[in-house]
């Protein structure tokens, strides 16, 4: 099948069917059938609200579920996450310049310094964008000054500490002791995860949970959040 054959399939299906689609061809990790579907709701005019949330993050959360449930592995979400990136180009400026702030959360994440490692970190962010997340990704080797600079910046909802070397776990309380020490800690949710780390370690720091991999990552996030909207409203 031609790219051209593609389009005016695509063009061919009314909403539901175009939104179903996309779907299926983000969990396929399918870049421009993606990118062309979310063009397509834009110019017959769909919110690009709801393209994100009925369209992208609907696919990404069936991707997270299945991965979660051993039926995806890394490399095929990894697929669907720069699907997702594909329809996020067309929309992100559109919700850059909308009044309307559709966000979930802003998330920060960074590894920690003396580790190199981005894998899992840059699933976590792909994943937690596809949830609906505001994503910044400070990188790797990231120290306390950088985390501290994010946090100043971005002002997030959720903290993310990365780390693959059991050597550089231990700064990951470096982090945290030092938002302690700065009256900060109370005022955001820290989220720690990396193959070495278990829920005693992450208990240990003072971290808010351990996250296992990026679903659970996910998961945990929404919750947090959910909590954080009901204390609020009740506020």
């Amino acid at each position: 099948m031609s790219d051209q054959d593609e389009d005016i399939i695509l063009k061919d299906l009314d909403d539901n069917e175009l939104v179903a689609q996309m779907q299926d061809d983000l969990y396929d990790g399918m870049i421009p059938e993606v990118t062309e579907g979310t063009q397509i709701l834009l110019d017959r005019g769909w919110d690009a609200n709801m393209v994100l949330n009925d369209a992208l993050v609907e696919g990404m959360r069936i991707v997270g579920e299945d991965f979660r449930d051993g039926i995806l592995f890394v490399p095929e979400v990894l697929q669907s996450a720069n699907a997702m990136k594909g329809g996020m180009g067309l929309l992100r400026p559109i919700l850059a310049n909308s009044s309307v702030n559709s966000s979930v959360g802003t998330f920060v994440i960074g590894t920690v310094k003396g580790d190199i490692h981005d894998i899992g970190k840059n699933l976590v962010g792909m994943m937690m964008e596809g949830a609906g997340f505001d994503v910044h990704d400070i990188g790797i080797n990231s120290d306390v000054d950088k985390y501290l600079a994010a946090i100043e910046e971005h002002k997030p909802d959720i903290l993310g500490m990365s780390a693959l070397l059991t050597t550089t776990m231990p700064y990951m309380k470096v982090v945290i002791d030092t938002m302690v020490e700065k009256g900060m800690r109370d005022d955001y949710t820290i989220l720690v995860g990396g193959a070495p780390l278990n829920e005693e370690f992450g208990a240990a720091i003072g971290a808010d949970a351990y996250c296992r991999d990026a679903a659970v990552a996910v998961e945990t996030a929404k919750e947090f959040m959910a909590k954080k909207h009901n204390q609020m409203a009740a506020g």
